[in-house]
């Protein structure tokens, strides 16, 4: 895929485009396109009607749409499109600590939880190699719930930069998920940005801050994947929100 380069001077060129829908989604698309060309050339209406609305409603959820992604060395982008549930101080997942890991100090946790209705490609939050990939089976409560960062089916990722810098981060299942899938292995080499994987039908992405960096972002606030600055590193400031 050719790089194209954009800057806050107007460089680039920016258009509108429907969304190109993902590899992963297609097979899903094509199943409840034919069951309603089925139900059509059956004359059943009242199926074919809603049958036609599932086919729509499958090629939106596994949309994938270009994301400009801003650099510099002190952001950290969004891994996720969703809301901002969650901002907690916490341990990093075992899985995260050891050797290499990010260390068994508390550190602030920021969960983006992901409806049915946003893009579910999982984007990298810096640039840097993966050291670790670790799925873990689990259930699949809500993941809108605290709990669900330690008990639902997830996969971790801890990327480390050229300069040492860690981030970790987690694809979390949710009620309806049932499949994590990861674009990337331990070793791969990811620029800020970069699709890492896909959650199926609604679910979170966690980010776990590095010491001394405190959110960009607000509870109740929408990110976009690859595109939003969630923090700073090295930057710990309050900052308000109004919901309006």
């Amino acid at each position: 895929m050719a790089i194209e380069k954009y800057n806050n001077k107007g460089v680039g060129e920016a258009k509108w485009s429907f969304p190109p829908v993902h590899p992963e989604g297609r097979k899903f698309a094509v199943i409840a396109a034919g069951i309603t060309a089925i139900f059509a050339f059956m004359a059943w209406e009242t199926l074919a009607w809603p049958m036609a609305g599932v086919t729509a409603w499958v090629l939106a959820f596994f949309r994938d749409p270009k994301r400009v992604t801003p650099l510099d060395d002190k952001f950290i982008v969004a891994p996720a499109d969703g809301l901002v549930n969650l901002i907690t101080p916490v341990k990093a997942p075992p899985e995260l600590q050891g050797d290499g890991g990010l260390g068994d100090e508390e550190m602030l946790r920021v969960s983006i939880f992901m409806s049915v209705f946003d893009v579910h490609i999982n984007r990298t939050p810096i640039e840097g190699t993966i050291k670790r990939v670790a799925y873990i089976s689990g259930k699949f409560l809500n993941a809108d719930l605290d709990k669900a960062s330690e008990d639902n089916e997830r996969q971790h990722f801890l990327v480390e930069r050229n300069d040492g810098l860690k981030i970790g981060f987690t694809q979390i299942a949710g009620l309806v998920a049932r499949r994590i899938m990861s674009f990337v292995k331990e070793g791969d080499f990811v620029a800020a940005g970069q699709r890492i994987g896909l959650i199926r039908f609604g679910s979170r992405v966690d980010v776990y801050l590095p010491k001394g960096t405190t959110p960009s972002v607000v509870l109740g606030q929408r990110t976009i994947a690859g595109e939003t600055i969630i923090a700073e590193i090295g930057t710990a400031r309050e900052i308000e929100g109004v919901g309006q």
